[in-house]
C-alpha cells in the first residue's frame, strides 16, 4: 500500500497574511504539519500543494516535497480542499504514480499529533473508506437559541427543562486532517464520505485559527499540552 500526505497551502488568506507561513512558536506554522506527517512514518511521500513560492522554500526545508505547482484554478478562494487532492493525484499518475489512500493534513493544525495520524491509518486498514477528526460541541445544539426579529427563542423548546447529560452527544469537524482511499475520493469527489470514522479530540487539542486571536490561543493550548508552562 502506498500512502501520501497532501497539505494544501495557497498563498493568499485573507483575515491572517500569509497565514499558512506565519511565525508560530518559533516556527512556520505550516512546519507542525509537516513534521507530524514525517514522524508518523506512514508515508512514502509528503508533499504540499501550493501556488506560491516563498511556501515551496519552507516546505522544502522542514522536508516536504514540491513535485508540481498547484493550478491556478485551484489556487483562488473558493477552491475546496477536496478538488486540490484530486488534482494532486491527477498529476501524480501522470508521471505514473499510484497512490492508494491519502491524508489531507491543513496547514495551520499544529496541535496535530503524529499517533492520531497512525491510529487512523490503522481504521482505514479495517473498516472505513474515510477517517477524520472530530470535536464534541461545547453545549448541547439541542439547546441553541434563535433570534427573530428583536426577540430570542429556543430553536427546540422541548429540550428547554432536559438535562444536558440526556441529550445525544454531538460534534463537529475538529480541521485537522482527513484521511480517505483514493479511490474512494475519485469516486465520490468529497472527503466525508458514508463509511467514515472519527477521531475524536479534547477541546484542548482543537482550534479554529481565523483571527489574531484564534492565533493566541492555539498557542496557549500548544503550551499546555507540550507542559511548557
Amino acid at each position: 500500500m502506498r500512502n501520501l500526505a497532501i497539505i494544501p497551502a495557497r498563498g493568499g488568506s485573507k483575515r491572517i497574511p500569509r497565514k499558512n507561513i506565519k511565525e508560530f512558536l518559533g516556527k512556520p506554522i505550516i512546519a507542525y504539519s509537516i513534521e507530524a506527517a514525517l514522524n508518523s512514518g506512514l508515508f512514502d511521500e509528503v508533499m504540499v500543494s501550493t501556488d506560491d513560492d516563498e511556501i515551496v522554500d519552507i516546505a522544502r526545508q522542514y522536508g516536504a516535497a514540491i513535485p508540481f505547482m498547484r493550478s491556478p484554478e485551484n489556487s483562488n478562494d473558493f477552491a475546496g480542499v477536496t478538488e486540490v487532492c484530486i488534482e494532486v493525484l491527477e498529476n501524480y499518475k501522470a508521471i505514473d504514480r499510484i497512490f492508494n489512500n491519502i491524508c489531507c493534513i491543513l496547514p495551520t493544525a499544529p496541535l496535530i499529533y503524529s499517533g492520531n495520524l497512525i491510529k487512523a491509518a490503522g481504521m482505514l486498514d479495517n473498516n472505513y473508506d474515510g477517517v477524520f477528526t472530530v470535536v464534541e460541541y461545547s453545549y448541547p445544539i439541542q439547546r441553541s437559541l434563535k433570534i427573530d426579529g428583536e426577540f430570542i427563542h429556543m430553536r427546540w423548546p422541548e429540550n428547554f427543562t432536559k438535562r444536558s447529560q440526556d441529550l445525544e452527544k454531538t460534534y463537529h469537524d475538529a480541521g485537522q486532517f482527513y484521511v480517505i482511499k483514493a479511490e474512494t475520493l475519485l469516486r465520490d469527489k468529497k472527503l466525508f464520505v458514508e463509511k467514515s470514522g472519527a477521531i475524536i479530540l479534547s477541546e484542548l487539542e482543537v482550534q479554529d485559527i481565523d483571527t489574531e486571536t484564534d492565533w493566541k490561543l492555539a498557542e496557549l493550548k500548544y503550551k499546555l499540552l507540550k507542559n511548557e508552562f
